[in-house]
């Protein structure tokens, strides 16, 4: 399927003369996306650090063995990309060099899964000279091929299309196939790969069956707080071990640790993170299956909005020691913007915790989502022009998880 992130780069070279970096999970469809936007360039070229004879190309003392395909112009202006370049040990230097030699004869696109993500945090060699974009799984709002905003215009979503998602997960393969049994088998191909390929390369743990099972006791506890002392005790490794392999976990990503928010709330809050997987397939109970599918589509939503300029948005959760508590928290430009708890089913009382906070955080939207319910086009009509777009609804809202996820990119 076509995804759109295809659009989000091409409007991005329109546009900007900065690098576009690419980066996300393993086989989530990043060199897909690139070699679909060759195709669709008079002149471009790909080059992959995998690929033997491009190695030998991009270590050559000179960048003309890489450019050889290419007729560098302002008139033809080609399109070069670079996959899987950060395995180059001094890729950010020869990235920049080639960036500021040829900026104005052609586009660079740069993939890359975990790497690329880390050395984007280390040094500012190449500060100002890309953008990045962060490719997520296919969400349900995806499958309905539409343009996308801050808030999209609520196209409905079959509850059938929901039910797939949830069971086949995001990732463009397992999604499109569609197979219980191809997913077994690709769980434990991508979770070996993941373990004993990506991690070992990027760092020197000897034990790789230990951390194994850290990401399998992740997978049976998604979406609740991480108590590093229970974890340290069950893989028998010290806290800081833990503590350093969930980070890894993250870079690569299998996971992710999501923050409480704190500010503007006076009673103490409990500081451990909470952990959701980047495939929600994984988690087995399917109370949790829920909370961590719109975890990711909430992530996703932050990252497309901040990526493309639309604000600067972060995704949390309120829990206290009094026990009151708020699945998720968004903020756009570091103020609280949005509220959501999820709930399996519609018969669930409004959550007393969402509407309290609504109100004392002053939030403009909150939102309780149930699964058991069906959208229909009146509901998101209503939803987008008397909450979305006036802000100024002031009570919590119980709407359909296909209603919500309709709303998200």
């Amino acid at each position: 399927m076509k995804r759109f992130y295809e659009n989000i780069l091409k409007d991005h070279f329109q546009h900007s003369k900065q690098m576009a970096f690419v980066c996300g999970p393993r086989q989530v469809g990043k060199t897909t996306i690139a070699k679909t936007l060759m195709k669709a360039s008079e002149h471009a070229s790909y080059r992959n650090w995998d690929i033997p004879e491009d190695r030998l190309k991009i270590v050559a003392n000179s960048f003309s063995p890489l450019l050889e395909d290419l007729i560098l112009s302002p008139a033809t202006h080609p399109l070069l990309i670079l996959d899987e370049i950060h395995k180059y040990s001094d890729w950010k230097n020869y990235v920049k060099g080639l960036y500021d030699t040829y900026q104005e004869q052609m586009d660079i696109l740069v993939t890359g899964s975990a790497r690329l993500n880390i050395f984007k945090k280390g040094g500012d060699s190449l500060m100002g000279r890309y953008f990045l974009y962060r490719v997520h799984p296919i969400t349900a709002a995806e499958t309905a091929d539409r343009s996308l905003t801050l808030f999209s215009n609520p196209t409905l979503i079959p509850h059938e299309k929901i039910h797939h998602l949830l069971e086949f997960g995001g990732f463009p393969e397992p999604f499109t196939k569609g197979s219980k049994r191809f997913l077994n088998k690709w769980h434990h191909l991508r979770q070996q790969q993941l373990i004993y390929e990506d991690i070992r390369s990027l760092e020197a743990i000897q034990n790789l069956s230990q951390l194994d099972l850290l990401a399998t006791i992740l997978a049976n506890q998604a979406g609740q707080l991480v108590n590093y002392t229970t974890l340290s005790s069950k893989v028998r490794v010290s806290v800081p071990t833990i503590q350093r392999w969930l980070s890894v976990l993250d870079q690569v990503y299998y996971c992710y640790l999501m923050t409480p928010w704190s500010n503007n709330i006076v009673r103490s809050l409990l500081k451990e993170p909470k952990a959701y997987l980047w495939d929600w397939s994984l988690v087995s109970d399917i109370g949790q299956r829920y909370e961590n599918f719109v975890a990711n589509h909430l992530l996703k939503a932050i990252h497309f909005w901040t990526d493309n300029g639309l604000g600067v948005f972060g995704l949390h959760f309120i829990r206290t020691k009094d026990q009151e508590e708020v699945d998720f928290l968004v903020t756009k430009d570091n103020k609280p913007w949005m509220l959501v708890e999820v709930k399996a089913s519609s018969k669930a009382s409004m959550s007393k915790s969402l509407q309290k906070y609504k109100t004392c955080l002053n939030c403009p939207l909150a939102f309780q989502v149930v699964f058991d319910l069906e959208a229909n086009e009146k509901a998101n009509n209503w939803l987008l022009k008397e909450v979305i777009e006036k802000e100024n609804h002031k009570d919590a809202v119980i709407i359909p998880v296909a209603s919500f996820l309709s709303l998200l990119p």
